[in-house]
Parts: structure tokens; C-alpha cells; sequence
């Protein structure tokens, strides 16, 4: 029997231990991880997208770099800060650089990622009831995850198979979205929620302003405001158990990340609003320390001082943190303003995808423009590309190459049909 190993699959092994290890609470095994890959994977050309897009966070870095000689911290932690700023390049890069397939194999490459990562989700939930004999929200969330984004755009691919040319059997695809479903939905992850409606609604072509697409905005904020309208009217209680405590959690978001004055005694109101809180202290914190550190930042090893020991994800407790939940609140104390300003730039020019007349190509400008409106989202929330546990920078980089693949493949089928 003679087995075939194919010049592409140490690339399919590479993607996929890439994007599992950053599910793991272990920073310091995904930056190795994705550093490894990164020299392994280099390749001879890089397209000016990915250059374009991994300069801006390299000036971020760098701002924060110069913004450090004016700061006293220890090498450790700007050591650690370094390693937190230049994760979204790393992502960037190996995600660009581990696309070596055809377009066809690419997108089953991410497919059958996200099914692997979705069966091990349900295969620790599985775990963890047999351990527990019961599954409440907190377990479902400690023990599966808070999160994967990456689902949600396996989701999203599959169910727009028709426009990526996804080739795949019609009982496999009806299969690998039943898995994928039920396992993005016990995350129980309002940030899943929205960034599969963003990017539907964005496959669909609404997320280029016009008026039809106004039209259909509209009729999605309508529902969603009568939807969160039923939520409040059905009042879920903070101590309520099941579905209840995940509806109590959709009731508090529209104040949780945007309050602005919080009881720090009253634990309640601390904890549910505890990202605002992390905001409110970031500003007034960068805000003493003059203009320089306002327009700046206060450069790697920088800290929040919380007033308070907290207990964190990682079963620690702390009063100084080196990162905010806020990814747009982060880089300004890091970077300041300036590096706002650039983050913000990188969201713009990742909106800006040119119309292709390519379908596959198109859908994936599509994909590319509901994660730049998302990343607006999970910035806010959940730090967009500097979450230790994100690899969405990893996704658009794939995505990035992938679609060059397509334009390439597109104009060598049309040159060799032109022939004939």
C-alpha cells in the first residue's frame, strides 16, 4: 500500500496547530508556536496588502517602543508587551504565509480546521459533564471556551458555499455545519452572535453603503433593537441559571463596555461593568501624565493600576494589568492617540476591498469587510487582534493569499481558454 504525502500537508498540519494552540490559555506556547511557524514558512514574494497591513501595526509597535525611553519599567515587562504588540503581525504573516494551496484546497483546509477544533470544543463539554453530572453556563464557558471566531467563519463559508466554489458533497457540508453550529452556540458568546450577523450580513453585499443596503441595515437594527426590547421585558435575573444567565448577559451589553461612571463598592456594579471600569481608569491614568503620554502613550511595560486586587481568567489575582479588555483603549495606553489613530486606519483600509468581478474573489472582499466592521466590535470588547486567545489575524492573512491564489488561477484559466 503506498501512501502519498502531498507537498501541502505540513502546511494543513502548521494552520491547524496554529489556530488550536491559541484557543489554549497559554500565551507564551502560541507566540512560540506562531514565531516557529513564521521562520519555517517564509516565503520569496509577499504581496503589498500584507505589507501594507503588517506596517501599521508595526508603527504601533514602534510608537510605544520610542514612548518607553520616557518611562521607568522593568525589562520583563516590556519584554511581555513587546510579545502582546507584535502578535497581530505574526498572525498577519503566517496566516499569509501558510496559504500554499489552490484555492480549492485552501477552503477546505479551513473547513476541516474548524471541524476539528468544533469536535474537541463538544469533546470537552462531553468531558465535563461526565465529570459534573450538570452544565450551567459557567461551565459550558470554563471548561469549552469563551469564544471561537473561527467557527463563525467556517460557518459563514459554508453557508455561502455557492459563491467561495466551495466543492464539497452536499450530506458533508449539511454534517460540518450541524457540528460546527451546535458547537459555536454552547460557547454562549454574545461576540459570536453579532460577528455571525455582521458577516452574513456582509456576504450579502449590505455592508456597501447604498440604498438598498440601508434598507436591509436598518430592518437588522430594528429587529435586533425589538429582540433586546422582548430581553429587558423578559428581565433575566443576574442569578438566573441556564439560558437565563446568557440573556442576562445580552440585557447588561449595551452599558457594560460604555458606562461611564461605576460604584467600585458595590460588587454588582463593579462586576458587570467591570470593561468600562478598566476604561475609565485607562483615560484618567494616561490623561496625569501630560499631553506627551495622551498623544503617545506611556510605551511597553505600561500598566493599569486598578485600585484593587481582582480575580482574573487565569485564576490570578491582581492589581496592576498590562492590558485592557478594550483593544482601541490598550494600544492608547501603550501608543497613544497616534496609535489609535493608526488601528483605526488598519480598520478603514481593511473595509475598503475593490469590487472584483471574480465571484470567489468577491466573496472574499465580502468576508474581508464584515471583519473589518466586526473588528470594530471585538476591539472594543475583547481586544481584536491582541487577545491572547484570538487568531482572526491568522484568518485575514489566509484570507489575504487565498484570494491572490484565485486571481492567479483566474487569469491562467482565461489565458489557456483565450488559446483555444
Amino acid at each position: 500500500m503506498n501512501i502519498k504525502i502531498y507537498k501541502s500537508f505540513p502546511y494543513q498540519i502548521l494552520f491547524l496547530l496554529c489556530i488550536g494552540v491559541s484557543l489554549f490559555a497559554n500565551y507564551e506556547l502560541t507566540f512560540i508556536v506562531w514565531s516557529l511557524t513564521l521562520l519555517v514558512t517564509v516565503k520569496r514574494k509577499y504581496s503589498v496588502t500584507i505589507i501594507k497591513y503588517s506596517f501599521i501595526f508595526l508603527l504601533i509597535l514602534l510608537v510605544a517602543v520610542i514612548s518607553t525611553l520616557f518611562n521607568r519599567t522593568t525589562t520583563f515587562l516590556i519584554i511581555r508587551d513587546f510579545t502582546y504588540l507584535i502578535k497581530p503581525i505574526l498572525g498577519l504573516l503566517v496566516g499569509y504565509q501558510l496559504c500554499r494551496f489552490s484555492s480549492k484546497l485552501g477552503l477546505k483546509v479551513i473547513i476541516f480546521t474548524g471541524l476539528a477544533i468544533a469536535v474537541m470544543h463538544l469533546g470537552m463539554l462531553l468531558f465535563a459533564f461526565v465529570k459534573f453530572r450538570t452544565l450551567s453556563v459557567n461551565l459550558l464557558r470554563e471548561y469549552g471556551g469563551y469564544f471561537s471566531d473561527f467557527e463563525i467563519y467556517v460557518l459563514i463559508i459554508l453557508i455561502f458555499y455557492k459563491d467561495f466554489k466551495l466543492e464539497i458533497s452536499k450530506r458533508l457540508r449539511i454534517l460540518i455545519l450541524l457540528i460546527v453550529s451546535v458547537s459555536s452556540f454552547l460557547y454562549l458568546a454574545r461576540t459570536n452572535l453579532i460577528q455571525f450577523i455582521i458577516l452574513y450580513v456582509g456576504l450579502k453585499g449590505y455592508l456597501i453603503l447604498n440604498k438598498n443596503s440601508l434598507k436591509v441595515l436598518a430592518s437588522v437594527i430594528l429587529a435586533t433593537v425589538i429582540g433586546y426590547a422582548a430581553i429587558v421585558y423578559i428581565n433575566p435575573k443576574r442569578e438566573g441559571k441556564g439560558i437565563q444567565a446568557f440573556l442576562y448577559k445580552i440585557k447588561i451589553a449595551p452599558q457594560e463596555a460604555f458606562k461611564t461612571r461605576i460604584n467600585k463598592d458595590d460588587w454588582k456594579d463593579f462586576n458587570d461593568n467591570y470593561r468600562s471600569f478598566e476604561n475609565i481608569i485607562a483615560v484618567k491614568q494616561v490623561s496625569d501624565q501630560g499631553n506627551r503620554a495622551i498623544l503617545f502613550g506611556e510605551g511597553l511595560g505600561s500598566t493599569l493600576n486598578l485600585g484593587r486586587k481582582i480575580w482574573t481568567n487565569d485564576h490570578e489575582n491582581v492589581q496592576y494589568i498590562p492590558i485592557a479588555h478594550n483593544g482601541f483603549i490598550t494600544v492608547f495606553l501603550k501608543s497613544g492617540i497616534l496609535g489609535v489613530l493608526l488601528l483605526i486606519i488598519f480598520l478603514v483600509l481593511l473595509y475598503r476591498q475593490k469590487k472584483s468581478d471574480i465571484e470567489n474573489v468577491q466573496a472574499v472582499n465580502y468576508l474581508l469587510i464584515g471583519s473589518s466592521i466586526f473588528l470594530i466590535v471585538s476591539n472594543w470588547v475583547f481586544l481584536g487582534f491582541y487577545l491572547k486567545l484570538d487568531n482572526k489575524s491568522i484568518i485575514i492573512g489566509f484570507l489575504i493569499a487565498l484570494r491572490e491564489i484565485m486571481i492567479r488561477e483566474y487569469k491562467n484559466q482565461k489565458t489557456i481558454s483565450d488559446e483555444y
